[in-house]
């Protein structure tokens, strides 16, 4: 069901989150965080979430618009939220970019940054969650889910693909590898 894997890239997406807030508290520490991690999970964020999920989930929201405005309207506006996560993204990729080339930046502003991203991220996925996916599966009628599937499954298109699925859920792994063996030599 599209609403089972919408969940389910949340909590992925969660994990990497909570990646990027641990290497963030090392870098607040005065020390060395992995950034061959945060580049990682900055790429995932910028293919996955912003190439295939948020468009996803904009399907589901048209469809709920049409079927309950009320309780479209409770979940704001979605694809504005979904830019402004953009935006968000593309001024953390500037911070560390910003550090790993040794520009003038203040740790606290590199700090700020990063963490308006998380805790936005956090906040966003939790109103899908609660409100957003709930409202979705209790007024969607067959017929939109099998519209919804029919629209975002598109095989000519390479990111719907199997093998597109394959290189996420590796990249997915390579990040959360790199985290633990990151951990494992700090430690």
């Amino acid at each position: 069901m599209i609403i089972e894997r919408l969940s389910r890239e949340h909590r992925n997406i969660e994990m990497l989150l909570a990646v990027l807030e641990r290497e963030l508290e090392i870098f607040d520490r005065g020390g060395h965080p992995d950034y061959e991690v945060i580049r990682a999970i900055i790429s995932y964020f910028e293919l996955y979430p912003e190439l295939y999920h948020h468009p996803q989930e904009e399907l589901v929201f048209a469809k709920l618009k049409l079927r309950d405005p009320a309780a479209a309207a409770r979940v704001g506006d979605l694809t504005l939220e979904h830019q402004k996560g953009t935006q968000r993204l593309r001024r953390v990729a500037q911070a560390i970019d910003s550090v790993l080339a040794d520009r003038e930046i203040l740790r606290q502003n590199v700090d700020n940054i990063v963490r308006d991203f998380v805790e936005s991220e956090r906040r966003h996925i939790m109103i899908e969650d609660r409100d957003f996916f709930p409202a979705a599966l209790r007024v969607l009628k067959p017929s939109d889910w099998t519209e919804i599937a029919s629209a975002s499954t598109n095989h000519e298109d390479p990111l719907f693909s199997e093998a597109a699925e394959e290189t996420f859920d590796a990249l997915r792994a390579r990040i959360l590898r790199m985290e633990q063996e990151s951990e494992a030599e700090r430690h």
